[in-house]
């Protein structure tokens, strides 16, 4: 999520900050990759993109600044062609009060066109934290793109880490991956009742079973999307039951509430481009079906209902609230830097380099924070759920030639349990949708050439 390819070739330099618009400006509804924000138009027509990995997490040591690459064209045909861009960031101490408009500098020396805002030590440094939103503008194109796309309704929120517990992981050793507890969950590829479907991706790695989630009995279900169905494991037999949805068969994630309404989240949706929030009721009977705003990478479920990430803002957007869907105006103005969870904190978690933040969030502050080095370099991370007084953190660590995951208990005193896994993921699947966390178990999304698999860990501190 926190990388933003682009062929295009340097933009010219920026006309300096924003004026007199930048007051009134109309929030645009954008769609893109990464963390992009990219204004949808007919390939004759001008574009303009904007990405940004947000600093949702802060340490005291280190300087603060609001990084933003920024692509502009007066059309597709015409990418050789760039257009001048000019930028600002309006950012405030804390989540209230007045913002104060910082100019975004391009910078010098780097590939493609880069601006950057340098944020005023009362702002960076408030005890608060901070929140902001950066508004880029081609006078030539007349195109204005506000980043988050909710713009001063729903900004970015940055929160100083505190007093972080220290997590140095060192030097992964790969080749001892931890056995399963149990295989709880297995299938063959193929069309076959009891089988999972397989297909080619675009780029020639095979897609199948694409999400899964485990419900409050313990039944495995696994989306079988290129069947349009769901395969659920009953805890009593070993032959999954096949239950029928109305999906595109497109790869897409999944997640199961607690009264068994099941969730998917298709990301090419069937009117137009836009991005499809499903919901099916336990059997698989249709109930409703939403547009979801700008390019969604995961959904999970809400105190509220099912929420969304986005991954052009790194926000978490409501996408229905009881039982209703959300607009997509709405889903943008309600968005928010964590997760939301049952008890009313939110769970925020930042990866950068070889370091990842995770906080649990109160109402106004961070209440625990972990900051995890280590010397092999990290991936994404596939899980962070709260576990007892601590969390359960999943992520990747790789090297030219492997990759494994590495499971994480942790708590006020560090690491309570570590174990390494498999990664096991021969045939694609959404993106974060290889793990499960439920009660002190934890489940994971397996594939071989073979078929599809969930095995089970158990977590409980011996």
């Amino acid at each position: 999520m926190d990388e933003f390819h682009s062929s295009h070739s340097r933009l010219t330099r920026a006309a300096g900050v924003l004026a007199g618009v930048l007051a009134g400006i109309v929030t645009v509804v954008l769609a893109g990759t990464a963390l992009a924000h990219r204004i949808v138009q007919p390939a004759t027509l001008p574009l303009l993109e904007a990405t940004h990995l947000p600093p949702l997490l802060t340490t005291r040591a280190e300087r603060t600044e609001l990084r933003y690459d920024v692509y502009c064209a007066r059309s597709e045909a015409e990418a050789e062609t760039p257009c001048a861009v000019n930028g600002a960031v309006f950012a405030r101490a804390g989540d209230t009060g007045t913002y104060q408009v910082v100019a975004a500098q391009e910078e010098q020396g780097v590939s493609g066109t880069r601006f950057v805002a340098l944020l005023p030590e009362s702002i960076a440094r408030a005890a608060t934290g901070f929140s902001y939103y950066a508004v880029f503008r081609s006078d030539e194109t007349d195109l204005v793109t506000t980043l988050p796309a909710g713009g001063a309704a729903a900004p970015q929120r940055s929160l100083p880490l505190g007093r972080s517990i220290g997590i140095a992981l060192g030097s992964h050793s790969f080749g001892d991956g931890r056995e399963a507890s149990e295989r709880v969950a297995e299938a063959a590829w193929g069309t076959g009742l009891s089988e999972a479907g397989l297909e080619q991706g675009k780029n020639l790695m095979p897609i199948g079973g694409s999400a899964f989630d485990v419900e409050e009995d313990g039944s495995v279900v696994v989306l079988d999307e290129a069947n349009k169905r769901l395969l659920r494991w009953r805890g009593d037999g070993e032959t999954p039951d096949a239950v029928p949805l109305a999906i595109n068969g497109t790869m897409a994630d999944m997640s199961i509430g607690e009264d068994g309404t099941v969730y998917v989240l298709e990301t090419a949706g069937g009117h137009g481009a836009k991005p499809l929030l499903r919901t099916f009721d336990r059997d698989g009977g249709e109930r409703a079906t939403g547009a979801v705003a700008e390019r969604p990478s995961q959904v999970r479920v809400g105190p509220e209902g099912p929420v969304v990430l986005q991954s052009s803002s790194a926000q978490w957007m409501p996408a229905a609230r009881e039982g209703r869907t959300v607009g997509v105006s709405g889903q943008i103005n309600a968005a928010e830097s964590g997760r939301p969870l049952s008890d009313g904190r939110r769970i925020v978690i930042l990866r950068h380099g070889n370091e990842v933040r995770v906080a649990l969030v109160g109402s106004a502050a961070v209440q625990r924070a972990w900051l995890v080095t280590s010397e092999t370099p990290l991936a994404e991370v596939q899980l962070a759920e709260p576990y007892g007084t601590g969390v359960v953190l999943v992520t990747r660590v790789f090297t030219d030639d492997r990759d494994e995951f590495v499971v994480l208990v942790l708590d006020r005193r560090g690491i309570v349990k570590r174990f390494s896994l498999d990664s096991a993921d021969w045939a694609e699947t959404a993106p974060l949708s290889r793990f499960r966390l439920r009660g002190s178990s934890l489940y994971q999304l397996g594939s071989t050439s073979a078929g599809l698999f969930v095995d089970r860990f158990e977590l409980e501190v011996e």
